[in-house]
């Protein structure tokens, strides 16, 4: 029986990556956290997509990594601003926050005997973070394989990030093809507490292309300042 577990933030990507864990695996687990994020609401929708897809198990982990500041997605007094489209890291980058999910993924993982786990970085249309690159999955699937009892015994838990290479609008066109329903996803980095989306921060800009690339219509919820 094939097992994978999936990183779910309740965002577009992610939930992508799960409807393609769930064609590949028998058995799904997801794994969420709530770290301190301004943007809460997208741990209800991980709630709901979890559900959708009928995962087995679904985990949200607490982590204290919002006061450490750093991030403009856990610091109140640094605001998430409106896209720019340049290409520096956004003040949205969380400090080491993929190395630390992937490595608690990681331990779940072995502990369930999985084979895989999921995650949805792109490096195509993306906020520059450093650990969205080809160059980090590559790292960390070697760390996985050195750190874990099963990558020890030539079993090796893979790091599976298919979206990597794939724009906002080949991801949201998979998906689609996948039955991913949009409409229960939450992508923006200022969604309100009724989960409504700003419409203007880098997520909701590169939500809203995608949609008009893949000649999808955009099921996204605005704010009605948006």
């Amino acid at each position: 029986m094939k097992k994978a577990v999936v990183l779910l933030s309740g965002g577009l990507d992610s939930s992508t990556c799960l409807a393609l864990a769930k064609q590949k695996n028998d058995v799904c687990f997801a794994l969420s956290f709530s770290y301190g994020q301004k943007h809460s609401p997208e741990l209800i929708a991980a709630k709901k997509i979890a559900q959708y897809f009928h995962v087995d198990q679904h985990e949200i982990i607490s982590l204290p990594m919002g006061h450490w500041g750093g991030s403009a997605l856990t610091d109140p007094s640094t605001p998430v601003l409106d896209y720019t489209g340049k290409s520096e890291i956004a003040t949205t980058y969380v400090p080491a926050r993929n190395t630390i999910f992937l490595a608690i993924a990681l331990g779940w993982a072995e502990a369930l005997k999985a084979q895989s786990i999921f995650i949805g970085v792109s490096s195509v249309d993306y906020s520059g973070y450093p650990d969205c690159r080809p160059q980090y999955i590559e790292a960390f699937q070697k760390l996985a394989t050195l750190a874990t009892k099963t990558g020890v015994e030539a079993n090796p838990i893979m790091i599976e990030a298919p979206l990597l290479h794939l724009s906002k609008a080949e991801t949201i066109a998979l998906g689609a093809s996948l039955g991913v329903d949009y409409s229960i996803t939450i992508s923006c980095y200022r969604a309100n507490a009724n989960g409504l989306a700003c419409g203007t921060c880098d997520s909701c800009e590169l939500r809203k292309r995608g949609f008009k690339e893949a000649g999808v219509k955009d099921p996204t919820l605005y704010s009605a300042a948006h």
